[in-house]
């Protein structure tokens, strides 16, 4: 039964999760200035797979086995591409526009499960989606081709959003294993890829940037771990929409560290992608309860 105090939990765990995946988002792109984008993504699934490991603890060998191994490598190659597109599209991108673009991933997720799950999206929800992409557009400026205008990197951060919104319709078709087990999974197929390739463009850390690529590990899997336990605790309609308070730490964040300020541009595409995302959300809530 789920409670009051539980709901509570929920909501808690969710915003744990944000200021997690924030944390992670600050320090690769801080790690972005100084080392390549491969090692920067190595560092992420290489930390966060040993930590996966320990907190799988003496279940590995069984947590290690998926019952559904092709849609978990599909998961794993869609959240490692997510991840280097991210990185290289906040390269040269306010971090607060980037998290704002990625928002994109649920109207992203509606859109493809009419391709991919076969799902019914009826008028209003398209209306949805139409919103969501005009704020999209706003953000990125496409009508701007000067300085401040459409960049590569925002580019980068809507396929991001795309791949990303892909993960989340593959996760959709996990029926069978652990969360756990898709966490390890992920952080593994992460770490090996990118070790192949990583002597290219490797360069030798100093102790802080040992300390930040490290950090990045763990902040990436405890969000994930924050994840797990809010959607223990409560309900996808009651924690999902505190996924949202992300743009907070973003933009505390941005300010704090680079004194990035969003412009009017993306705080009103901030607000339609937002606005359209809860709705979408919502709708699909109330229709999951009509018999």
């Amino acid at each position: 039964m789920i409670t009051a105090e539980n709901r509570t939990r929920g909501i808690l765990w969710m915003l744990a999760t944000m200021v997690c995946f924030i944390t992670l988002d600050t320090i690769m792109k801080y790690l972005l200035q100084t080392y390549s984008l491969v090692e920067v993504t190595w560092a992420r699934f290489f930390f966060a797979s040993l930590m996966a490991v320990m907190v799988c603890g003496k279940n590995l060998p069984q947590l290690a086995i998926s019952h559904s191994p092709k849609i978990q490598s599909l998961r794993s190659v869609l959240l490692m591409t997510t991840t280097g597109l991210f990185n290289a599209g906040i390269m040269s991108v306010p971090l607060a526009t980037g998290t704002t673009i990625m928002f994109m991933s649920p109207i992203l997720v509606t859109l493809l499960s009419i391709v991919v799950l076969g799902e019914q999206v009826g008028l209003r929800r398209w209306a949805g989606i139409i919103l969501g992409f005009t704020g999209a557009l706003i953000v990125m400026r496409v009508w701007d081709t000067g300085a401040h205008g459409l960049k590569f990197g925002a580019l980068f951060l809507l396929a991001a959003a795309f791949t990303n919104a892909s993960y989340q319709i593959a996760t959709r078709q996990l029926r069978h294993d652990s969360p756990l087990t898709s966490l390890l999974f992920t952080a593994a197929a992460g770490a090996l890829v990118t070790s192949i390739i990583l002597p290219w463009f490797w360069t030798m850390p100093t102790p802080t940037g040992w300390l930040l690529l490290v950090a990045s590990g763990i902040a990436g899997c405890l969000g994930h771990l924050c994840l797990i336990k809010a959607f223990q605790s409560a309900p996808a309609s009651v924690v999902a929409p505190f996924s949202y308070s992300s743009i907070i730490w973003a933009t505390l964040s941005g300010f704090i560290i680079w004194r990035d300020v969003p412009d009017v541009y993306t705080v009103v595409g901030a607000a339609m992608i937002i606005g359209s995302g809860l709705y979408i959300f919502l709708r699909e809530r109330n229709l999951a309860l009509k018999p």
